[in-house]
Parts: structure tokens; sequence; C-alpha cells
């Protein structure tokens, strides 16, 4: 059996050991509810108080600012839903980019459904929103402008802190879907003008079942869990100690190190696109060239976009995980994805992904092992076919 290499970090990231003996805490000594007010009480809120510092000094904000969830998903919700309904019964429109995750744009057909009205924000060839475009469809009705740090499946990265400052300037909220990005690249609340960012644990070597959303002071927020007020009556329910715990201890871990594992992820990446471009000559990459996640890498092969599931079953009997997209939409992966077909791929095309993720516990090894291995795979594919780069023109579909 070949040796396994885990390339799917964008789907999930493996717990850091570190990480796992903080939990350890809560699950045993420190079993108390952090509301009850004996000592079992003060210690698991003092655990509490801390993991809230942790998740803090990861985004350069205050500790009050930061509410515990369930999940990544949970607090893209609570940030849109709260503003919505903190807007009471006046008129909502919001804006979003057109390659959001599932979180975002469910979100914003369930508050289309509710009375809001919701443009999507369109994209280039690169998956890049361009702020002049946010600056010409904000309206006096505009409340929120909501746009990914970094996308999921291509791994551009947007220029957020200057929308963000559109935004401001106009007297809109701004909201980030921050899940891939926090602990991969710097995010500095106190330096850009971002009322509200979402995050997950499970992304950043930390458990699943827990996700926080930084909210600035003073920022309108109706809660969407309502019972005893905990997470001062923001997010209602018992915390979650062991996995809280767990995101702070993963949190001031990628504080620490996240200057070093990005340069080195970096210099993995590049090597590995250089590589595969060189040694196979229809492969392409997607997504911008450099402004980009340190350790993604999205491909497609043209005149094989069919072919990517085999592609990666392929790669699997090799020993290596990688995804043909967003592991939230593995249930739709024989259909045309909808960040390509925003990105101007047609539909053939928008089929054919691979999707490479990096992380922490990658070694060079690995990485020379794929580069050999991944030419071999996919010379096995079926041939060529006409879809090629000249027969089938990138055409912008329509949002």
């Amino acid at each position: 059996m070949p040796a396994r290499a885990y390339f799917d970090h964008s789907a999930t990231t493996p717990l850091d050991p570190r990480v796992v003996e903080a939990m350890q805490l809560p699950l045993g000594a420190c079993h108390g509810n952090p509301s009850s007010l004996h000592w079992a009480g003060r210690e698991a809120k003092a655990a509490l108080d801390r993991a809230r510092r942790q998740v803090a000094a990861l985004l350069g904000a205050q500790p009050e600012e930061i509410f515990f969830t369930g999940s990544g998903t949970e607090a893209v919700n609570l940030a849109m839903k709260g503003v919505f309904e903190a807007n009471g019964s006046g008129p909502c429109h919001m804006l979003i980019g057109a390659i959001e995750h599932q979180a975002s744009i469910a979100t914003a057909e369930y508050l289309q459904r509710r009375g809001a009205e919701v443009d999507r924000l369109p994209v280039d060839g690169d998956g890049l929103v361009d702020p002049d475009e946010v600056a010409r469809r904000i309206r006096p009705q505009t409340r929120l402008v909501s746009v990914m740090a970094a996308n999921n499946i291509v791994g551009t990265l947007q220029p957020i802190a200057a929308i963000a400052r559109l935004a401001h300037e106009r007297g809109v909220l701004f909201h980030t879907d921050a899940v891939q990005a926090a602990g991969k690249i710097p995010l500095d609340m106190s330096m850009a003008p971002i009322d509200l960012l979402s995050l997950s644990g499970h992304k950043i070597y930390g458990p699943k079942g827990v996700g926080a959303l930084y909210v600035r002071a003073g920022t309108p927020l109706e809660p969407l869990i309502h019972g005893g007020g905990q997470e001062r009556n923001v997010r209602s329910g018992t915390e979650n100690m062991s996995g809280v715990v767990g995101l702070g201890a993963a949190a001031e871990i990628a504080a620490a190190e996240r200057a070093d594992e990005a340069a080195w992820l970096t210099g993995c990446r590049d090597r590995l696109i250089d590589a595969v471009l060189e040694r196979i000559p229809n492969a392409r990459l997607l997504g911008h060239r450099w402004r980009r996640l340190p350790g993604h890498i999205c491909l497609m092969f043209d005149g094989q976009e069919g072919e990517a599931i085999h592609l990666l079953l392929a790669l699997d009997e090799e020993g290596f995980a990688v995804s043909s997209g967003s592991a939230c939409s593995s249930s739709h992966a024989s259909e045309p994805s909808y960040v390509l077909l925003a990105m101007g791929l047609d539909a053939v095309r928008a089929r054919g992904s691979l999707r490479i993720t990096l992380g922490r516990f990658n070694t060079e090894d690995e990485i020379e092992r794929f580069i050999d291995v991944l030419p071999r795979v996919a010379a096995k594919l079926r041939p060529l076919t006409l879809h090629s780069e000249k027969s089938i023109p990138f055409e912008r579909s329509p949002l």
C-alpha cells in the first residue's frame, strides 16, 4: 500500500497534537458550566475567557468582540441574519460576492425570501471582486456588503480591506467569511474597518463543531438563538468548552507560527504549480497566480474535464487525498461549479477542477512524490477530446 499524504486542508485540517492536549482540561478536570458561580464554574469561565483572548489576539481584536458559535456556517448566518433582523422593518439591500461559500449564498437566498434585496458582485477570470464595482452597486438602502477573504475552491484572496473601507465611507457594514483565511494570512481588525468576521475551528487545526464571529463594538446585531443569554446574549446555549478551548489553542498556535508557516507553504505551492504546468501540457491553474492562499492549488486539464473524478480516485489509490472541489458540495460533484462559471468558464470546463491544498504537517518528500505521480496518473486518462482551449471559448456566465 502506498504511503498516504493528506492534501485536502481546505476541506478540513487534522487536529494539532498541541490542540488535543489543551482540550483534555475541559474534558476532564475543568468540567464545570462557565455560567455557574461555584469553583467548578469559575474554572470553566477562566478557560472560556482565555480562549476568547486567544482568538481575539489572532485577529487584532478585543476579547469582548469575539462570540463563540457551533461552526463557521453558524457564524456566517449570525452575521448576515443578525444584521437583517437589526434593521427592523426598513428596506434592506445586501451585496455578496458571486463566488461566496454556500453558507453565505444560502443565507442570502433565505433573506431574499424574507424581503431583503440581494445583488451578487461579479468576479473576473481570477475570481477577484472589483472594489469599484462594489462602489457602483451600493445604494441608500444597502445595509451589508459580504465578501469572503479567500475562496475555498480556487484560493483567490479578495481585496477585503479596500472593500471594507469603501463600504464604511458610505455608511454600510462589511462582513467577511474568513473561514479559509484565518490563521493563514494577516487579519488585523485594528487596521481594517471590518465589522463582522466569521471563522471555523477545523480549518486551523482545531476541532470541528466550533466557530467564532468577530463583531466590532457597536455593530447592531440580533441573535439567532435565544435562551439563557450566554455569549452576552448574542448566542445562547451552554458553551462547547472542549471545542472552544481547542479553538483558542489553535488560534494561539496560528498567531505564533503563521508567518513562517505561510512562507514555507507558499514555496511548496509554487514548486508544485511550476512543476505541474511544466510536465503536463494541458494543465491550467485556476485562480490568481499570486493572490492566493499559501498552500492552495486548483488545476484543470483542458480536454479532460470529464475525467476529474477518475483522476481524484486514481490519486486516492496512490495514497493522495485531494479534492475535486468543495467538500461541502461533494453531492453535486457532477454539476458545473458555480464558482468556475462565475469566473467565465463554460459548463464543460466548470466540471473539471482538481484542488490540492497543503498544510502544516505535509513534507517536501510528499510534495515531490506527488509531482512524480500526477503526470503519470493524468497520462492514463482518456485521450484529449475536441474540447481544447481553441474550440471552446471562455465566456462569462450570467449572474
